[in-house]
């Protein structure tokens, strides 16, 4: 496929998404097995999804013909880029339903574009005192920028609690917003429990309030197909690698009167309209926020994502997840112990199931998963105040996408079945519970480093 070349028409809309037939996509999954091995089952794309060849194809497309930098020269193949780099903006733009491309900023991930909000709105717009608003469910990179903001301009935080369903407390967000904060941060789902969040409402609330609407997309934005428009989103973040795409691509959606008005992030090339010795003048959006050569050939391959998505067409995609979670849930009742946190109701989650086996600590869950060729997530999910809320320290995760079918769901059973076995009889002592490096170790340590 082109890099700029039009997604196909959508076939068979009507018709369920068949997760076999999407996996045959993805070169990672059909890899050549050793002697005795079994398939990959990858239950992990809530971290960073899968690519399929056509990603690939389109990424190396463009560094083999069409490799230069953007928007500064006039010879063919920087033209080349700029379109390749400008088709893929637009391709953004369509998929969330923005007023225009312009309003769709290229970051590398849904942590640089709150952080950007943070520090470009934020600090323009917050004084001290001023009240912000985000929850307990929310992934550390849409709690961590909102601290630092705070620390920094002594402002006010209140937070949103979650019921025990793993729901947000909507009665206590009406309680807060009463108290007019200028700012409301939430995740329109949860990278941990799955709960899919009434976020329509909730902006309007929070505009009701006087507040502005930053809304993490992380975990929506790959599934279940999002308006911007119609959610009346301020500011919504996603994270390419999350949706086929590759990893150091992303966006920021804002809408263009705010965007307009905020100062720019970061200083640079490309974000400036003229320099002088004593002050600069900046470019008009999107380039305000664009400081410096981007990873053009990231944003190609979301773009190529993005073809890819809407060739599946989302409404499948969101039909095909709830089905395999809804599957998931049945299923995994018949493995003795296992509790699950976040919504009961299949049709009220993604395709995240967040769970504990006794008093197992995930972390060997997920070793012993990984004997069986089936990869889980294991940890706290960059959620610890939510973790502190659950009474855990960390879950097993497993989360459901595209590619995952119901035989999928059944490797997982079996797998379980096997972690109970292995651990039966054992005393407690001899888990992970009771490691001198603690339950929730940082994904990486001092050996990282130090060899």
């Amino acid at each position: 496929m082109s890099i700029t070349q039009a997604p196909p028409e959508t076939e068979h809309a009507h018709e369920s998404l068949d997760g076999a037939v999407v996996k045959a996509d993805f070169p990672i999954l059909n890899q050549p097995l050793r002697a005795g091995q079994k398939p990959l089952v990858f239950l992990d794309s809530a971290a960073s999804a899968q690519k399929p060849q056509v990603v690939i194809d389109a990424m190396s497309d463009y560094y083999a013909r069409v490799n230069a930098n953007i928007h500064r020269g006039v010879y063919d193949l920087s033209e080349a880029a700029t379109e390749a780099y400008e088709d893929a903006r637009r391709k953004i733009a369509t998929f969330i339903n923005a007023q225009s491309p312009r309003e769709c900023i290229m970051v590398r991930n849904t942590t640089e574009a709150i952080n950007l909000v943070a520090q470009a709105w934020g600090k323009a717009n917050l004084k001290e005192g001023d009240l912000i608003v985000f929850t307990e469910m929310e992934h550390h990179s849409n709690i961590v920028p909102w601290h630092i903001l705070a620390a920094e301009k002594n402002l006010r935080q209140a937070h949103v609690h979650i019921d025990d369903e793993g729901r947000l407390d909507l009665d206590e967000y009406a309680e807060i917003l009463r108290q007019e904060p200028k700012l409301v941060a939430f995740t329109h789902v949860s990278n941990s429990l799955g709960t899919v969040n009434p976020v329509k409402q909730m902006i309007a609330d929070a505009h009701a309030a006087g507040a502005i609407a930053v809304v993490d997309a992380a975990q929506s934005a790959p599934h279940l197909p999002i308006d911007v428009q119609d959610l009346d989103a301020d500011f919504l973040a996603l994270s390419g690698h999350k949706m086929l795409g590759p990893m150091g691509s992303g966006a920021l959606y804002g809408k263009k009167a705010l965007l307009d008005a905020m100062p720019p992030y970061m200083g640079g090339g490309s974000m400036i309209r003229k320099v002088f010795l004593d002050h600069t003048t900046w470019a008009d959006v999107p380039a305000k926020f664009e400081a410096g050569t981007p990873s053009v050939g990231d944003t190609v391959g979301l773009g190529a994502a993005i073809d890819y998505l809407n060739a599946l067409d989302m409404r499948r995609v969101w039909a095909h997840e709830r089905e395999v979670v809804a599957y998931a849930l049945e299923a995994l009742q018949d493995v003795p112990d296992i509790r699950f946190f976040g919504p009961t109701d299949a049709q009220a989650r993604s395709g995240v199931v967040s769970f504990a086996l006794g008093d197992l600590h995930p972390h060997d869950i997920s070793q012993i998963l990984n004997e069986h060729n089936v990869a889980v997530r294991a940890g706290h999910h960059c959620t610890q105040p939510l973790m502190k809320a659950l009474g855990v320290t960390a879950t097993t995760r497993a989360s459901f996408y595209v590619y995952n079918t119901r035989e999928d769901v059944d490797r997982l059973v079996e797998a379980l079945h096997d972690v109970r076995r292995v651990f039966s009889g054992l005393p407690s002592s001899t888990t992970a519970a009771a490691r001198a490096d603690g339950p929730c170790r940082q994904e990486w340590d001092a050996k990282t480093f130090d060899g």
